[in-house]
């Protein structure tokens, strides 16, 4: 039998998605019982911090807590750490946790967010191979990369010149410690950027003192239980007293697979299907953040988007659509990296699927001053600015005029 009504909104998950979705609730309603679970031993936080400024010992703790500690006691919150869920039962509305205990609910938001993926390699459970994705994996980092740097010695191997990889890479060099990036492409970023961008990113980190190396990894070596080095199929050897393995993440939707709620495909990006609304097939049960893929009516597909931006505004929207705002989920996708003296912004998506798409850039790529359009058949699918600030709204506007755009306009767009 379903739960009755006054059973509580129930939040599954500690990032920033759960965050945003109840305090939108106790925007809207002072009453309604709210129940937030989350496996960590922390209130809901946000992650872009730990491979930044908290990674280095340079920001607050709080940094990382998009509301202060007493906000859900205050807002009258049932915040559940360390409390895990096992199962769902839609027909029932029902979870049940790990103990064994049950809990109905009116509304489920699914907030689960991602694991890092691993090497299936030898040497991976070695002591001194991390990944980062948690508060607790950023703490154990800054735990060896800190004392290190104040000792002015240190070996890092990160494996994998992503987002992630790069921003620990700019970290522990900023730290002063040797930085060594394994990817397996030209470039890094290479994958999300492009060739040309990619290598801004590439003379970025060499400039700053990192080595580069691409190839497979195919073992972490060790003595005494802990990692020493890294070894790559092409027979290069690495010393490492450290590594970070930044290959990617999974969306956690185990739960929601086990329950019979549906999936996108991996073409379409996997994670749970969700309407402009954020729900999923199943009756009363919501997705937000890196798990949600969402119908884009700028793009005309579903995006799974793991990136901050999204976290924040699907949590909101969930948060509102589960007391009843049925408005379609609109919001472009959005990301920031800062990398040294280098930040950057980008707005949009780029469909591999969909045909070549060009890059026509605003600036000077040479001097990191610039905005780059990707464009396809004449229109603007996504827009990056390198430290040039306060533009994002304007090519926001030239994704959604869908008009065919003129290069040279795109080319003075930063005067």
């Amino acid at each position: 039998m379903p739960a009755s009504s006054t059973a509580p909104i129930v939040v599954v998950g500690g990032g920033l998605a759960a965050a945003r979705a109840v305090e939108a609730v106790r925007e809207r309603d002072a009453t309604v019982d709210v129940v937030v679970v989350t496996a960590e031993g922390h209130r809901p936080y946000e992650r872009p911090p730990l491979s930044k400024d908290y990674l280095r010992g340079q920001a607050e703790p709080d940094v990382v807590y998009p509301l202060k500690a007493g906000w859900y006691d205050d807002h009258a919150i049932d915040l559940r750490t360390l409390t895990t869920v096992v199962d769902l039962a839609p027909a029932d509305h029902e979870v049940t946790f790990a103990d064994g205990s049950t809990l109905g609910y009116s509304r489920l938001l699914l907030a689960t967010g991602s694991t890092p993926r691993a090497l299936d390699i030898p040497g991976r459970s070695l002591i001194g191979v991390h990944t980062l994705r948690t508060v607790d994996d950023a703490d154990l980092l800054a735990g060896w990369l800190l004392p290190a740097s104040l000792e002015g010695e240190g070996k890092i191997v990160v494996v994998g010149d992503g987002w992630i990889g790069t921003e620990v890479a700019a970290s522990a060099r900023m730290l002063g410690l040797d930085v060594c990036l394994v990817g397996q492409t030209e470039h890094p970023l290479q994958a999300t950027l492009g060739p040309e961008l990619g290598a801004l990113y590439g003379r970025l980190h060499h400039e700053r003192g990192v080595a580069r190396h691409r190839g497979d990894v195919v073992r972490f070596s060790g003595e005494g239980g802990r990692v020493t080095g890294v070894d790559l199929a092409d027979g290069t050897h690495l010393e490492a007293d450290l590594v970070v393995v930044g290959v990617g993440v999974a969306p956690n939707v185990g739960i929601a697979s086990a329950a019979g709620i549906e999936l996108r495909s991996r073409e379409l990006g996997g994670g749970i299907a969700v309407d402009g609304a954020l729900r999923t097939s199943a009756t009363d049960v919501f997705a937000a953040g890196d798990i949600a893929s969402v119908p884009s009516p700028q793009y005309g597909r579903p995006l799974r988007v793991e990136h901050w931006a999204v976290a924040q505004d699907t949590g909101a929207h969930a948060g509102r659509s589960m007391l009843g705002d049925d408005a379609t989920y609109d919001v472009l996708p959005y990301f920031f990296s800062d990398q040294y003296d280098v930040g950057m912004e980008y707005k949009g998506f780029v469909d591999p699927r969909a045909g070549d798409t060009e890059v026509v850039v605003s600036g000077q790529i040479d001097d990191r001053e610039l905005v780059a359009f990707w464009v396809r058949e004449g229109e603007v699918q996504a827009g990056m600015a390198v430290n040039v600030w306060d533009r994002m709204d304007d090519v926001e506007a030239l994704i959604r005029s869908r008009r065919q755009v003129p290069r040279a306009e795109l080319e003075s767009f930063t005067g």
